[in-house]
């Protein structure tokens, strides 16, 4: 059991991954806003745009399972989250190298595949630093830490297009920096120590094992975690097909950014409403882990997903900026119900062993059906146009958070197991 600081649950360790979170949101917010004008003026197509970002986060997914399975099976943390943090800094200013489309799915994929690599052993390192009962809070603090980092990110950008307009290529050089800052921080992340098991056979006569050398990595097939499916419990079984469906309707961000172009906003205003939504985000992401604490992880997510549907129908009919202002905020509050929430429940309904496979199980998923989801709301945009994507991505939502309602009610009154 982690120490708690003042009885509370945020320890030494939830501290750092979450600094850790911040610079490196930091860095990445500060290009997420103008990442589809700099793609736009370097000459992607919006249907590319989704194809690259759907690939990037597909890639992302898919190293999610099997680095998340190895976690598990390697009973390590660290080792996965620095060398993935490490990759994302790195992917910054290779970004404004060269600009030929080939290059920057590279980049753009390696940026990706660096977050697959951390992210599952870094939330089973959060979840092994807590109890069931506190997963909200431990959840929703380390959202909300590496959202300050979110809009501290664009306000950066922000400033720097003030002084600079039009210099996006020079933001990704700048945007080395704190990542390098979250590099060395990973640096004072060590591993739990494990209990030392006896070796099963004697050393053959004449051999010098070194206990200073590392074991070679163990086999596991890069598909391997998809296994944990048959040992996994009826709760995650009946909650990752609605997260799964909601997957398909939640292109990436950037379309909700090319949406607040077509209002005729200027960089400048888009980075600010893009700032106000992760200020929101920030802001209530740890007071809603704490209620959902109190009040059930699962009545929360469902709770974020209506949001969620209010906000894309809305976008498909908004059309002024005191609506849009509102719509961003329910994406905040939408957004604080969903992302760590989501995690902390999955993590409840897998054993302490499985933790990072469970997650990385479902993020591999869920990446290739936000792969689908962005190609698709790419393709909708470009033939139909960015109302009747959204409307869309809105009314199928509304029947995700139907279904998790209707499963979340049957599973309180059957009492499954979770």
């Amino acid at each position: 059991m982690a120490k708690f600081f003042d009885g509370k649950v945020i320890t030494r360790v939830v501290l750092l991954v979450s600094f850790v979170s911040l610079f490196t949101d930091i860095a990445s917010e500060m290009l997420y806003p103008v990442m589809p004008v700099y793609l736009r003026s370097i000459g992607f197509s919006v249907l590319l745009i989704g194809i690259l970002e759907g690939v990037a986060e597909a890639t992302a997914g898919l190293s999610k399972g099997y680095f998340g399975k190895l976690s598990d099976v390697m009973q390590r943390r660290v080792p996965f989250v620095r060398a993935g943090y490490i990759m994302s800094a790195l992917s910054k200013p290779l970004m404004a190298v060269f600009t030929a489309p080939v290059w920057i799915f590279f980049v753009r994929t390696l940026d990706r595949f660096g977050k697959g690599v951390r992210t599952s052993a870094r939330d089973a390192m959060l979840s092994d630093e807590t109890t069931p009962e506190h997963k909200g809070k431990v959840f929703g603090f380390h959202r909300s830490m590496d959202t300050v980092g979110a809009a501290i990110g664009p306000v950066l950008a922000l400033v720097f297009l003030w002084l600079y307009p039009g210099q996006y290529k020079w933001m990704f050089f700048l945007a080395f920096f704190p990542g390098l800052v979250a590099i060395a921080l990973t640096f004072l992340l060590k591993d739990h120590k494990k209990e030392a098991k006896a070796e099963p056979t004697a050393s053959p006569p004449g051999s010098s094992r070194n206990p200073n050398v590392a074991s070679p990595l163990p086999h596991v097939g890069f598909f391997s975690y998809f296994g944990y499916w048959k040992k996994a419990s009826p709760g995650f079984r009946l909650l990752v097909p609605g997260l799964l469906v909601f997957a398909l309707f939640n292109s990436s961000d950037a379309f909700l950014l090319l949406a607040l172009k077509e209002h005729h906003l200027s960089d400048t205003m888009m980075i600010g409403v893009y700032i106000f939504y992760n200020l929101v985000y920030a802001l209530f992401s740890y007071p809603v882990g704490i209620l959902s604490d109190k009040i059930g992880l699962k009545t929360t997510l469902v709770a974020g997903l209506f949001l969620f549907a209010c906000v894309y129908t809305g976008i498909g009919i908004a059309s002024s900026l005191v609506v849009l202002g509102c719509l961003f905020f329910l994406y905040g509050l939408y957004a604080a119900c969903t992302e760590g929430i989501s995690k902390a429940l999955i993590s409840n309904m897998a054993a302490k062993s499985d933790t990072a496979t469970a997650i990385g199980f479902y993020n591999s998923l869920a990446s290739v059906f936000a792969l689908l989801a962005s190609t698709l709301a790419g393709v909708l945009w470009f033939w139909a146009g960015s109302s009747v994507m959204f409307m869309i991505s809105g009314i199928g939502v509304f029947f995700v958070a139907c279904y998790l309602a209707i499963v979340f009610f049957f599973m309180r009154a059957g009492r499954p197991e979770a």
